[in-house]
């Protein structure tokens, strides 16, 4: 809770900040883009972050994103498929992936790394070839589905905004995974592999089906993200499509309590790290910052959050060692 009320003061101040240096950020249109783009981002920040809480990685969740989010008008619009067959096609070829990368980490024991860098690859690869390496989009039609991402809602007037459906869409999600992780076994099992695998295996617990299950979890929620990604901008080059998605996912579970050494994970924290990822992107476009620049303060903000966590893990680590000492002592005497 405090990492998280810290995160958040350096989320406000990150927007003051903003505002100061041009009021546009508070135009209702900005703050619409903003939301929109948090809510995607933070979708598949929770779809990672259940591989980083079972003490694994997934660098291939951008190209899942890229695969689902080409192939579907694809597959509705160029070959003429019905939506009913196209989207459960694609959301069971995700599943699929996932239970493929949990298979491969936990039977094959190859490395997490290894085996998502290899889907990074491979699937921008099969998205390139499938579609010629052509822009896909629906164009006019479809608007029915697309309206799933492109609806606002007005709150009865109450905000000078409008609220996307996408937001609505991941808090639900969100909240879905706050429980999964809080309030159900699996949560439990998850937190306990990824703080030790050998201990929790010998306490019962069938941490290869744990792995896998995260996998799954992870590449299933990576799909859905693409198919919103898409009703989104409607339009997508499979060659850039998705391209570094996957970091920003990491880093926003990473800022918002998600250890990679596993074993922790802060839905709330996620939220709030996703924001700030994207005001930050939006910072940089609003102040005229060069665009080159963005992944170096982005990955700059990073380390030092990052950086922050470990010196307090640090400091926290050092006052309880003497502490224990100091009442080792008195018991001593």
């Amino acid at each position: 809770m405090k990492k998280n009320v810290g995160l958040f003061l350096i989320l406000l101040a990150a927007c003051l900040c903003t505002y100061m240096l041009n009021d546009r950020f508070l135009a209702p249109v900005n703050i619409e883009n903003v939301l929109r783009r948090t809510a995607l981002f933070a979708l598949l920040s929770v779809a990672v972050s259940f591989v980083i809480t079972s003490g694994g990685i997934d660098l291939s969740i951008g190209s899942v994103v890229c695969l689902v989010g080409t192939l579907l008008p694809w597959m509705v619009t160029t070959q003429g498929l019905p939506l009913w067959i196209a989207l459960p096609a694609l959301l069971a070829m995700a599943i699929m992936i996932g239970f493929g990368h949990g298979v491969l980490i936990t039977k094959l024991r190859l490395q997490p790394f290894i085996v998502t860098l290899c889907g990074l690859l491979v699937y921008r690869g099969l998205a390139r070839g499938i579609t010629g390496d052509q822009t896909q989009g629906f164009g006019l039609t479809h608007e029915g589905l697309r309206s799933l991402a492109l609806t606002r809602f007005t709150l009865g007037g109450l905000l000078p905004f409008n609220i996307p459906s996408l937001v609505l869409v991941t808090f639900g999600i969100m909240a879905l995974a706050a429980i999964i992780f809080n309030h159900t076994p699996f949560g439990l099992y998850l937190k306990a592999v990824g703080k030790n695998e050998t201990a929790a295996r010998f306490s019962g617990i069938n941490t290869q089906g744990v792995t896998i299950i995260s996998y799954t979890l992870c590449a299933t929620l990576a799909g859905f993200a693409g198919v919103l990604f898409i009703l989104d901008v409607n339009s997508a080059q499979p060659a850039d499509f998705g391209n570094f998605y996957e970091l920003y996912a990491i880093a926003a579970a990473v800022l918002g309590g998600c250890s990679l050494r596993g074993g922790e994970c802060s839905i709330v924290g996620i939220l709030i790290g996703a924001t700030l990822m994207q005001v930050l992107r939006n910072a940089i476009v609003l102040i005229d910052i060069p665009t080159q620049l963005e992944f170096a303060i982005i990955g700059g903000v990073i380390l030092i959050g990052v950086s922050a966590e470990e010196v307090t893990r640090m400091a926290h680590r050092a006052l309880g060692s003497r502490s224990h000492a100091r009442t080792k002592v008195k018991s001593c005497s």
